[in-house]
């Protein structure tokens, strides 16, 4: 920068103003320092420049998810949730940091100005973990009791006690849910679907399964089929669970929603085009990912932030 300026006969603020467009500078000795730079091979050093400001303008963004075959990350969440994400940080000259749980121990991570948790895992510990980093952290997930960090979710109570309104709706008096609720979200679930079921005197069957796959859903129907339990009606704690159950109850030869009615989470786009197509609990990821963004940021300007929860809306199909 300073041999710029000698070159240019300017200062060298007048270099770091022209070269960053602050309009300090006229358009005119504006544009020539940039052509000048530009014949010269200047660049400037990122490194250097975030060194001095002891930022690195990097949000790391980790996804508490292990892919498998059935579940990958290709699906709307969290590729949603990443967009909204993105874009915000983008917008406020942030770079975006994606890796796994896997990853997050890289320098690169520990260096970041702020972090993003996609998940809590179970029992929260995922967020135990990554409190180590001592990064302001700003997660994905359900307000918990007590806790202290800074959250944005869905209504998770809420699209439990939607579902169990609509079963009763249905004259269903025999509901399983179908998930882990070790996860804090799906405890929220559960606890809704309980809660509005107890209201009307019905006591839903808990089959707890740690997979959100298609396989998990299918082996939670066999299971409760040849243990011979009764139930006509399903809320799966996620779509590829529900849309496994269905297969499964079809290969059993009960018909969906004639015998068992079925509900499922997230409203991905499976939900819409599976056969039947699948009725499902729908959460605004795109909003989400925005919300998280714009608090990680407000958090490493020092501001105060607060936890933040979402609506959430049943879509009615055909299950």
């Amino acid at each position: 920068m300073a041999d710029l300026a000698r070159v240019a006969g300017v200062s060298k603020i007048t270099v770091s103003r022209a070269l960053s467009d602050s309009p300090l500078v006229n358009r005119e000795t504006r544009e020539r320092l940039q052509a000048l730079a530009q014949k010269l091979g200047y660049k400037l050093n990122v490194s250097a420049r975030n060194l001095r400001l002891r930022r690195s303008h990097t949000v790391a963004v980790i996804v508490e998810m292990k892919p498998s075959h059935d579940r990958t990350m290709l699906d709307p969440y969290p590729l949603i949730l990443l967009g909204g994400i993105s874009q915000e940080l983008t917008a406020h000259g942030y770079s975006v940091l994606l890796t796994t749980r896997q990853g997050a121990t890289a320098a690169a991570v520990q260096a970041a100005d702020g972090l993003i948790l996609l998940g809590q895992g179970s029992r929260q510990d995922a967020v135990r973990r990554f409190d180590k980093l001592g990064l302001p952290m700003v997660v994905w997930g359900a307000p918990g009791e007590g806790d202290e960090h800074v959250v944005v979710g869905s209504n998770n109570r809420q699209g439990g006690s939607v579902v169990a309104d609509h079963f009763i709706a249905l004259g269903r008096r025999n509901p399983v849910f179908v998930g882990n609720p070790n996860h804090p979200e799906i405890f929220d679930r559960l606890n809704g679907f309980v809660d509005a079921l107890a209201a009307h005197g019905v006591k839903p069957l808990l089959i707890r399964r740690d997979e959100f796959t298609l396989a998990s859903g299918m082996d939670a129907m066999y299971s409760l089929t040849e243990r011979q339990v009764p139930f006509d009606a399903v809320f799966a704690c996620s779509d590829l669970l529900a849309v496994g159950a269905i297969r499964a109850l079809n290969k059993l030869g009960r018909s969906v929603p004639g015998d068992v009615s079925v509900v499922g989470y997230d409203d991905m786009p499976l939900a819409a085009s599976s056969l039947p197509p699948l009725s499902s609990v729908r959460q605004d990821w795109q909003e989400g990912g925005t919300l998280l963004a714009r608090k990680v940021l407000a958090m490493i300007g020092d501001k105060a932030v607060n936890s933040e929860v979402l609506p959430v809306e049943l879509i009615v199909r055909e299950t």
